[in-house]
């Protein structure tokens, strides 16, 4: 249900922006500037996205927990989503997504309940025990 509120109270909200943009820079101009900031910020979420990539890769390499860079992807696909739905309220929450140091404290925000425990890293070789000799046998094909 509250949900629900929640997206009625935006496409009011939007609905409404809509029509005071529209009643001062003209119905093709808004159309216009709806598609332009789309574009825009697509091009954006699309660079952000491929560097907050590098970074988990990085963090993965140094056995770091990559949650931290993971939160931020979701963010930015949360941004690509809010570009989508065609708005002026939507693209500027999207826009505030794409700002780095604000989508750190959202997510910090976020996790603040949270604790978030160092992981292993399945693809890093890691060290046997010197005490335990390698195991041997035969084995024996049965059709």
């Amino acid at each position: 249900m509250n949900f629900f509120l929640l997206f009625l109270i935006l496409v009011t909200a939007e609905i409404a922006t809509f029509i005071a943009v529209g009643s001062r820079i003209g119905v093709g101009m808004t159309l216009l500037l709806v598609i332009a900031s789309a574009i825009v910020g697509m091009g954006l979420v699309r660079s952000q996205g491929f560097a907050t990539a590098k970074r988990v890769q990085a963090m993965l390499t140094r056995e770091e927990s990559p949650a931290q860079g993971m939160l931020e992807g979701l963010a930015l696909l949360m941004a690509g989503l809010l570009f989508i739905i065609p708005g002026f309220l939507t693209d500027i929450a999207a826009f505030l997504l794409l700002i780095p140091p604000l989508r750190q404290l959202l997510i910090k925000y976020y996790l603040r309940g949270f604790k978030v425990a160092p992981t292993a890293n399945p693809h890093s070789p890691q060290e046997k025990p010197a005490s335990q000799p390698p195991l041997e046998g035969q084995s024996r094909r049965l059709d």
